[in-house]
């Protein structure tokens, strides 16, 4: 039985080479990308279950899609990274869009956080939040507001998981970044605040509607 289709976009030989052999022998389907309009061309006929790529513009026209084009922009991505990258590249490749970050030459720490982040696509039926007009399918990775689907980008997603399995509860900052997208950093960083917002615009559908209030000089909660 095969672990999941992987989406492998890297444009460096040795290092797909190197990963692809790893892959195949943990018993994933491999779907293999060497430039990126082969990978989204794969991306929308295959449908990989996760994706791993090497180039932050793929990572972005992944997350925004294409006009003309479909596929599922809320695929789980992880972004490789050169051995010893520092923190700012970390934060850089999670701002793009990606879910997590990894060096490319340390196999089993990928494969963890693989596995990690399919675990969290592939939930049981039951386990579905609601939070007032907002109600969301952690199987079916889909977030409604009064029985609408809303579509979100993967990390938009991950940070309404969070807000609403307390909605109103203020979330700093510091603990958003760590549970959402496994950060610990004293960088300062624009990156919860620019999803929070992506993710306010998307859930408010009325003027009326009071989603993912900023709680000025702490966090974010999710209700009024």
């Amino acid at each position: 039985m095969q672990a999941g289709a992987v989406l492998l976009a890297d444009p460096e030989p040795s290092s797909r080479s190197y990963l692809e052999r790893h892959l195949r022998a943990d018993g994933f389907d491999v779907l293999d990308a060497p430039w990126g309009s082969r990978a989204l061309d794969l991306a929308e006929r295959a449908a990989p279950d996760i994706v791993i790529l090497a180039e932050p513009d793929l990572c972005r026209k992944l997350r925004a899609g294409e006009p003309g084009r479909r596929w599922d922009r809320n695929v789980p991505v992880i972004m490789l990274t050169d051995p010893g990258a520092d923190p700012v590249a970390r934060v850089r490749a999670l701002e793009q869009g990606a879910d997590d970050v990894c060096e490319r030459d340390v196999y089993p720490e990928l494969l963890a956080r693989m596995r990690a982040l399919l675990r969290r696509s592939r939930l049981g039926q039951a386990d579905v939040l609601e939070a007032g007009d907002v109600v969301v399918d952690l199987r079916a990775r889909q977030v409604l507001v009064r029985g609408v689907p809303v579509p979100l980008a993967g990390r938009e997603f991950e940070l309404a998981v969070c807000l609403a399995r307390d909605p109103h509860r203020v979330f700093t900052k510091a603990e958003l970044l760590r549970d959402v997208w496994g950060v610990r950093t004293s960088l300062r960083t624009r990156t919860v605040d620019s999803h929070a917002s992506r993710l306010r615009r998307k859930l408010c559908r009325l003027d009326t509607d009071r989603f993912v209030v900023n709680v000025w000089g702490v966090g974010y909660r999710l209700l009024d």
